[in-house]
């Protein structure tokens, strides 16, 4: 089915779903590469492109990127290029046997294993740096792991990544928090010539209204980490309508509250 959708491309001269793509992912090169028979290639192109394709396949909002800007859905249905690029990326993913040669002396240490940080060290340890990355969780993934639900992204993906990560030649410190009893200063003293920053953004939004630090509020970002370890009662008003809340909502409903409700400030249409 996937080969019937990639016959409908167009292969426009001028592609406007690589125009939506916040990373210009190269679509119509990528869909004539895989009707051709060479998967492995549009697979390479794809990774070149974007190492965290495979993911951004599943999470991406494709109705307002790639998709939503393909010529086609002017009039009808846009090519479901989210689903082409997971099937390639992910055979891909299964294949890709990385062979890297490090050049002596160029050791760097990414703080942070979330997308940033993978995606840089994947970068740089293609290119031959000596990277470690330091987790102050027991796994890897960040938000891709603790911010985004099991039904939306399946954690074995990064289980999958994260041995392509060893095979690399990158070495990972979980369970480590820089800034308490390893400083940056330490980096750089154990021969560390950069530092890569990418702790995420893990503090909540608050709203700044009285209720907020009562005991059966909580914040989105904090549930999703681990639902299972709250006791959201039967009925359940999520404050806002974003992705977030979407997530947390479908999670609560999997978690048996028997009613959630979504408040937000904006129209239906929105």
């Amino acid at each position: 089915h996937l080969v019937e959708e990639a016959k409908r491309c167009l292969q426009c001269k001028k592609p406007l779903c690589r125009d939506g793509c916040p990373v210009n992912t190269p679509v119509n090169e990528v869909i004539n590469l895989f009707l051709n028979g060479s998967i492995l290639e549009a697979g390479e192109l794809l990774f070149a492109n974007n190492p965290l394709s495979v993911f951004c396949s599943l999470v991406c909002p494709h109705e307002k990127q790639c998709e939503g800007s393909c010529i086609l859905n002017k009039k009808g249905i846009p090519i479901r290029f989210g689903a082409i690029e997971h099937y390639i990326s992910s055979y891909y993913l299964d294949y890709i046997k990385p062979d890297l040669v490090k050049v002596p002396g160029k050791k760097v240490a990414i703080i942070g294993s979330g997308p940033a940080g993978i995606t840089i060290a994947m970068i740089l340890a293609s290119r031959g740096y000596d990277i470690t990355i330091f987790e102050a969780h027991d796994k890897i993934g960040g938000i891709l792991r603790y911010g985004i639900p099991e039904f939306r992204l399946p954690k074995a993906l990064l289980d999958k990544l994260k041995d392509k990560l060893i095979r690399m030649g990158i070495k990972i410190r979980p369970n480590t928090l820089i800034g308490q009893v390893l400083t940056i200063d330490d980096l750089f003293r154990d021969g560390y010539k950069a530092v890569f920053v990418g702790t995420g953004v893990w503090k909540p939004q608050s709203l700044g209204i009285k209720g907020e630090s009562l005991g059966h509020v909580h914040y989105a970002i904090d549930y999703l980490k681990n639902p299972s370890v709250y006791q959201l009662g039967n009925r359940l008003c999520i404050i806002g309508a974003g992705n977030v809340a979407m997530d947390v909502a479908r999670t609560a409903v999997r978690n048996r509250v028997r009613e959630v409700y979504v408040f937000y400030r904006g129209g239906s249409e929105d």
